[in-house]
């Protein structure tokens, strides 16, 4: 299927790896020109080399940027005028007892998950609307409605990205112009591998009893009853920012294996 995003300019954050690194590979096998985003400069340089090797005609830039720092993204704003499609990917988590967690960590995940999106779409929004035309995907994730006591800060965030996603959209009324939220699930990106790897070296268990007990005990009401792979989160991403989505807008979609349940 022909998604008609050759051309289109992209930007992803945090894309030097997991789900946001597949959105760009999945949006350069649609002939998209792929800015990737991460904070060093050598990793993405690693990456760009990498993707060069099955995309060598396409057009893909790296820009190195801390969302955690109002000057460097300032100076993302300095070398980027516009973009077509926005993908908010960019995000932190630190799992932990809520009666330990100071208020630094707090800020910490809101300034780098929910304020990068809030200024990159601030910054672009209007552009788009301008051109009549774009996309802006806020990467959210299942614990926006599931919420774990012990990622309470993290999932504060990604419930904000639903919710500003939301009211971003009725900005857009009457415009080419759509801004949704995706809800992943639980996802076998490298922190998913390094979690397996390490319960199972604490546990003496195989990474697979490892990865099975996880559904049984913790995300009981998961119908997947398995970690997504990136690739399948990205396919689902790829296709909300292509012009053949243009009737979802405001939307909360959820791939995330069944997990959260409800009728909608």
């Amino acid at each position: 299927m022909d998604l008609q995003l050759k051309d289109k300019v992209a930007l992803i954050t945090g894309s030097t790896a997991g789900i946001g690194l597949a959105i760009a590979k999945r949006l350069l096998q649609e002939g998209t020109n792929v800015i990737i985003n991460g904070r060093s400069q050598e990793r993405l340089d690693e990456v760009v080399r990498e993707l060069k090797k099955d995309f060598k005609d396409a057009k893909i830039r790296a820009i190195a940027t801390d969302f955690n720092s109002k000057r460097e993204i300032q100076e993302l704003f300095n070398v980027l005028d516009e973009v077509d499609i926005l993908v908010n990917n960019v995000g932190v988590y630190k799992a932990g007892c809520f009666f330990e967690m100071g208020d630094g960590e707090w800020y910490r995940h809101f300034e780098i998950n929910v304020m990068s999106g809030v200024r990159l779409s601030r910054y672009f929004l209007p552009r788009m609307l301008e051109r009549n035309w774009g996309r802006i995907v806020f990467v959210s994730s299942e614990c926006a409605e599931l919420v774990p006591p012990d990622m309470l800060a993290y999932s504060m965030t990604k419930t904000a990205m639903v919710s500003i996603s939301k009211g971003l959209a009725q900005l857009t009324k009457s415009t080419g112009v759509t801004v949704n939220a995706i809800l992943p699930g639980s996802t076998m990106s490298e922190g998913a591998e390094r979690f397996l790897e390490e319960e199972a070296q604490k546990s003496g268990k195989q990474k697979g009893e490892v990865e099975a007990n996880f559904f049984k005990e913790i995300r009981t009401s998961s119908l997947l009853q398995r970690f997504a792979n990136v690739d399948e989160v990205a396919s689902t991403i790829t296709y909300y920012c292509s012009p053949l989505a243009s009737a979802t807008n405001g939307a909360a979609i959820k791939v995330e294996g069944g997990s959260t349940g409800g009728l909608i």
